[in-house]
């Protein structure tokens, strides 16, 4: 069963050695990769031809401009051949048996859309540091989008057949591309749990959680969460139980900490628009809680 790691690169030329070498040892062998370059700025392309060289396990194409990390993501996923699709970051790893692992669980789960596990967080040189604290199975009754973010975390992979049954990966996302993914996932057939780190996450300064592109992320993550509510409001796929006012709290959270980084910055502007976009949120919010309690 052929697994397709899909590998979306922008500026990590030089932690690919590490990521290629992981693939290659992996116990299971019967593997594609898709690496699709958004553009690099750095030496990636030249590193990575080098690295793959004569290779033919190994796909890579190159954006002639940049697009963004959702555009790249879903041109990874349709260049695959694969049965089973998994997304792996150049600056990250795999452990040894992390696709035997995976392909197995598949096998024995042929209704999962979607199975995750858990992972290890690494120092820049890949010393391991603690295991990561996200990771779980989705309690009964809950769902990945009511349960909350993190329970969905890396390694995670998904069946062609669920994949192509979504609206794919959305090109226009700029940030939580797989959050995004894993709603329209889950909407698709079973989440599966492996309660064992089968990745390595790299700790280094360009890490979009560990400098000012979080509040991005934070941004596009709950545009996600926006979609996938409007998606099942209108669908029978999933029943669940979603208040309308879960979705305006998420953007009262969201607001009120871009207010406090607009005043750490002394950005005026920002604040009273932030401000204006909070308190419409708070008033959405109230409004609804009303009418859910009644």
């Amino acid at each position: 069963m052929l697994f397709s790691i899909l590998i979306a690169n922008y500026n990590n030329g030089q932690f690919f050695k590490a990521c290629y070498e992981s693939i290659i040892s992996q116990a299971y062998n019967n593997w594609e990769v898709i690496i699709v370059d958004d553009f690099s700025t750095d030496d990636s392309v030249e590193i990575i031809d080098t690295t793959i060289a004569g290779d033919s396990r190994f796909r890579l194409f190159k954006n002639h401009e940049n697009r963004g990390c959702g555009y790249t993501k879903n041109k990874c996923a349709g260049e695959a051949k694969g049965f089973i699709m998994g997304f792996l970051d150049p600056d990250d790893t795999l452990m040894k048996d992390a696709l035997e692992i995976m392909v197995g669980a598949h096998l024995e789960n042929e209704h999962a859309a979607i199975i995750t596990s858990r992972y290890n967080v690494v120092d820049q040189k890949l010393n391991f540091l603690r295991v990561g604290p996200n990771g779980s199975n989705i309690p009964k009754g809950e769902s990945y989008l009511t349960f909350g973010y993190g329970a969905f975390t890396h390694f995670a992979s998904f069946k062609i057949d669920a994949y192509i049954k979504t609206q794919g990966i959305d090109r226009a996302m700029k940030r939580a591309v797989d959050q995004d993914l894993y709603y329209k996932l889950e909407e698709q057939g079973k989440h599966v749990f492996i309660d064992k780190a089968l990745y390595n996450y790299r700790m280094h300064s360009e890490n979009i959680s560990l400098n000012q592109n979080s509040f991005k992320a934070k941004y596009w993550h709950l545009i996600a969460i926006k979609n996938a509510y409007k998606r099942r409001s209108k669908s029978n796929l999933l029943i669940e139980n979603i208040p309308r006012s879960r979705i305006f709290r998420l953007e009262v959270i969201h607001f009120a900490e871009r207010i406090q980084l607009a005043r750490e910055t002394g950005n005026t502007i920002q604040e009273y628009f932030f401000l204006l976009k909070y308190f419409k949120a708070r008033i959405f919010q109230w409004l609804h809680e009303m009418r859910e309690s009644k």
